[in-house]
């Protein structure tokens, strides 16, 4: 049963910003690159820093889902503007899906990944796969499957970001039936030490088929969580625990998600990437907002039709953004550049 807390009335009178319209930022405000186009179908990314280089994940081929399989390309940049491919990770008979970046306590690049077997077109299970760099940054080993707790594999695993915090790596396993969205599915909180094992941490009861997430701390470790969901009403929902993070609280949002990322300030503010749906079409989007769950959208980013699935690397001057987006016709990989002045306006 799906608990929502919905004060919006209190949380309003609480606000330091109000709700407003979508940005109009001028163009010379925002620096927008496209920096990879090479694949037949180019998309769902990722952005870290790490080694005093950018690094950025995505999957390459032949169209969303599923053609051929998968492949993950990692791109390296110390500057932002000159790219280099420095990995294809690949494994044959899997499609590697939504690669995801984070660094170890271990000083490596952690790249987690589903891993879809289609058959003739159809989807025959999933399994989440892993691949760690070398101390540089430059080489990657072989994807390899993760194990997960006995008690929670499925038909259908996908852990689909994983965050670390205090030596412990977290994510949240989203499981999915052979019908998919016809269920069953399910959601869990899921921890490791290592990136290759998982073990149960609790049950998130959601409806309305949730489904990808990303977690994020406070400074106090307690547990964010922003979750898609794609049946029912299909509203996002921004999720809250505490440690151990066995009982959670959650806060409907007014709209969908796709993609969903998120970070957080040094003041503990947020700001939210994710695909926005309108009634003309989707876009790419910014939201700011707060650990209570309200947010207010603030920038389109350049981008339509099969589109977003952001990374996020907040700086000091500059909030980074890889994205994904085919209004230009086929789809690539871009990179907006946002002075925070744009963001704290």
């Amino acid at each position: 049963m799906m608990r929502i807390y919905v004060r919006f009335l209190i949380l309003l009178h609480c606000l330091c910003f109000t709700l407003s319209a979508v940005s109009s930022v001028p163009p010379e405000e925002i620096r927008i690159k496209k920096i990879w186009d090479k694949g037949q179908h180019n998309a769902f990314t990722d952005l870290i820093r790490f080694r005093n280089f950018y690094f950025c994940v995505f999957r390459e081929g032949s169209g969303h889902v599923p053609g051929t399989d998968g492949v993950i390309r990692i791109l390296r940049s110390a500057d932002l503007n000159e790219w280099e491919s420095v990995a294809l990770l690949e494994k044959s008979g899997i499609d590697l899906r939504d690669a995801k970046l984070s660094v170890t306590p271990e000083g490596r690049l952690m790249v987690i990944m589903g891993g879809s077997v289609y058959k003739e077109g159809k989807l025959l299970g999933r399994m989440p796969h892993v691949s760690f760099s070398d101390k540089s940054g430059t080489k990657f080993s072989s994807p390899e499957k993760v194990t997960i707790d006995p008690d929670l594999v499925s038909w259908g695993d996908w852990i689909w970001r994983v965050t670390w915090y205090e030596g412990t790596g977290y994510g949240i396993d989203y499981q999915i039936g052979p019908q998919e969205r016809n269920g069953p599915a399910a959601l869990c909180l899921v921890k490791t030490r290592d990136g290759k094992t998982f073990e149960k941490v609790s049950e998130i009861e959601l409806d309305g088929f949730p489904n990808e997430a990303t977690i994020r701390f406070d400074h106090a470790g307690n547990m964010y969580v922003l979750i898609r969901r794609e049946l029912e009403d299909k509203m996002g929902v921004w999720a809250l625990s505490s440690p151990p993070y066995n009982r959670w609280k959650f806060i409907k949002l007014g709209y969908r998600l796709g993609g969903p990322n998120f970070v957080f300030t040094k003041e503990e503010r947020v700001i939210m990437g994710t695909r926005v749906y309108e009634e003309n079409g989707t876009y790419t989007g910014l939201f700011l907002g707060n650990k209570a769950g309200v947010f207010e959208k603030i920038l389109r980013i350049p981008s339509s039709g099969d589109n977003s699935y952001p990374g996020l690397v907040l700086e000091k001057n500059r909030l980074i953004v890889s994205y994904y987006s085919s209004h230009e016709g086929k789809t690539a990989i871009y990179l907006a550049i946002i002075p925070i002045h744009v963001i704290f306006k």
